[in-house]
Formats: C-alpha cells, structure tokens, sequence
C-alpha cells in the first residue's frame, strides 16, 4: 500500500495540509502517559507535602492550558476549536498516570492536542518534584484512542 506524507508538497517540502472543503465533525482523541517517580515522591504525592503545593491540580491546568495551544507548538497544527478537554492524573505505586481526551466539532483531528496535553502536564509534575528528586522522567507518552473523521475511529490494542 503506497501512502501519501498529506504534509509534503510535490517537491517535497513541509506544507499546511488545506482542509477548507472538509466538512466539520464531532472527533475525539485520548492519549496518555507517565511521570516515574521514586518512592519519596510518591510519598509526598500522596501525603500532599510537595514544597511547590498541589502538583495534579497545577498539571491538570497546565495540560488544558496545552491543549488549546497546540498550533502555536507545532507548526503545521491547524488552529480549532478545542470544544472540550478532560486531564486526569492519577498516582500510582511508581508515579503519576496522565491521559487527557480532547474534543471538538472541526475540520481535522485533536490527536496532537491530546498528545500535548499529556505532555505539558507531565512536564508540571516534573517541575513541581524536580527539587525531591531529579531523576524523575516522563515515559510512554502515546495515543489511546481516536474517533471521528475520514480515517474513522481506532483505539490502541491493550
């Protein structure tokens, strides 16, 4: 099966795929990650001692923040209407859990805005424990699942 790089003109150069004649409609996009942290972090975490104050509520803000930003992040992102933005962060034994799911009724997907969400709001966990311990890491940044569209829907095999 030959694909086509829809970012790529005919001489190869990065261009704005054009999507005027698209008609909106409802799309979705779910992605997730992870902040791994030691176990003093997780630690402070859960007890809510961090010096910097309440890290999943800075990064919940921080990744709809994000979200709705994307297109001036990454250059051929088309400016949408982010109707809807749903961070949830959980810890867990070894971190913090992100998924974020992105909404809108457009002209293309919301799969970079998912991606960026979780993103940035991994980054402000890292900035908010960064001083309990450096050796903290985003990992495994990655779309779930997506709906709506041409390309229909697909979802990530567990």
């Amino acid at each position: 099966m030959s694909e086509q790089f829809t970012h790529l003109d005919a001489a190869g150069h990065a261009r704005m795929v054009d999507v005027t004649a698209k008609q909106p409609t409802v799309r979705a996009a779910t992605a997730s990650g992870r902040v791994v942290c030691g176990p003093s972090v997780v630690a402070a975490l859960r007890s809510g001692d961090v010096p910097k104050g309440d890290v999943l509520a800075v990064a919940r803000i921080a990744g709809i923040a994000a979200a709705k930003r994307t297109p001036e992040l990454l250059p051929l992102a088309h400016v949408i209407g982010v109707h809807g933005v749903v961070v949830d962060l959980d810890i867990t034994d070894d971190g913090v859990a992100i998924t974020a799911t992105v909404r809108t009724a457009d002209r293309t997907g919301v799969e970079m805005e998912a991606l960026t969400a979780v993103s940035v709001a991994a980054l402000a966990v890292v900035d908010m424990v960064k001083g309990l311990d450096k050796s903290v890491r985003i990992a495994d940044v990655q779309l779930e699942a997506k709906s709506g569209g041409r390309s229909g829907d697909w979802r990530r095999d567990a």
